[in-house]
């Protein structure tokens, strides 16, 4: 008997405003096969989306993208693995409950010794308030660039952003980290 593997589609449509917190210690890791499946996750992943292990086992990552994440995120982090070039952003995660949960994340893709790609890890832990309300505003500028015009519109909201404050993607993202 073959069990059916939870997508995007599974994820709740029920959006609720509640807010779980990661603690000052806690790591969320999990690993994905190439197509973003997942193949291994901790407890405290499961704990904070609110599934089990063996939900989310065999589930495309993207059943916890929360609707309040722009697509462009997902498209910087995939261009970024893909090159076996590190990712690090702030992702606001969908709960199975319709919560949500904020996470300073780290993604880097896992080579053979040939140096192919053959897995992704993500590393995900508390993200500082501070970097929160800095980028959740801008995310929704660009959520709602995308309902009008796709990625691409959102883009040069994000390139226009950067330029304006004279930063590149990473150093906004590193700065906010450390609080700057």
């Amino acid at each position: 008997m073959s069990l059916k593997k939870l997508s995007k589609l599974d994820a709740t449509k029920n959006i609720i405003n509640k807010e779980t917190k990661l603690s000052e210690n806690d790591f969320i890791i999990s690993k994905t096969d190439t197509k973003g499946n997942i193949i291994y996750c901790n407890e405290i992943f499961t704990k904070m989306a609110g599934y089990s292990a063996s939900e989310l086992i065999g589930a495309n990552h993207n059943l916890i993208r929360h609707p309040d994440m722009p697509r462009l995120a997902f498209k910087v982090a995939w261009d970024l693995i893909k090159n076996k070039k590190e990712f690090f952003g702030y992702v606001k995660n969908l709960s199975k409950d319709g919560g949500f949960y904020w996470v300073f994340t780290y993604i880097t893709a896992d080579l053979d010794l040939n140096g192919k790609i053959i897995s992704y890890t993500s590393v995900r832990r508390k993200a500082p308030q501070s970097a929160i309300d800095t980028i959740a505003p801008i995310y929704k500028l660009l959520v709602d660039a995308e309902k009008k015009g796709g990625i691409d519109a959102s883009a040069k909201i994000l390139n226009s952003y950067l330029q304006e404050n004279d930063t590149t993607y990473e150093e906004l993202v590193i700065n906010l980290q450390k609080g700057v």
